[in-house]
């Protein structure tokens, strides 16, 4: 297993607490949570306390490709960090940053050893790129 870390961070211009609430629930997540044009989030499921579980299905729209990524909440500091276990045992930390009416979010993952490094890094900033855009279009 790797222990490099993948860390990618975007500046959100909303406050954290609408940025949190964003995060908290699945259909709002499931609406940028994808790495690629031509991807959905099939499913979405988001108990963010900790011990509760997270997965979501992103696929391709015609379904031939897909991936999904799932796990368990560790630790949860509300409106700052969200540190979680991956299902193949990676580890995942969200860290949100409020400053004035902005959030900066940053996120640090332990990479998957049989995917390349750069893609990851794409797709999770990808990700992180989708989500701004998505909050940053609420009211």
């Amino acid at each position: 297993m790797l222990t490099e870390k993948i860390v990618v961070s975007v500046l959100v211009r909303k406050p954290v607490e609408l940025v949190w609430s964003k995060w908290l629930h699945a259909i709002e997540l499931a609406q940028s949570c994808t790495p690629y044009d031509g991807w959905h989030c099939r499913q979405a499921s988001n108990d963010l306390r900790e011990g509760g579980h997270f997965h979501f299905r992103m696929e391709e729209e015609n379904g031939k490709e897909g991936l999904d990524v799932a796990g368990r909440y560790d630790t949860i500091t509300p409106l700052q960090l969200i540190s979680c276990t991956l299902t193949d045992a990676r580890s995942l930390t969200i860290e949100f940053q409020p400053i004035d009416e902005n959030t900066i979010i940053r996120k640090s993952i332990t990479p998957h050893p049989s995917r390349s490094l750069q893609v990851q890094q794409t797709d999770c900033q990808t990700i992180l790129e989708r989500f701004k855009e998505y909050v940053e279009k609420a009211p």
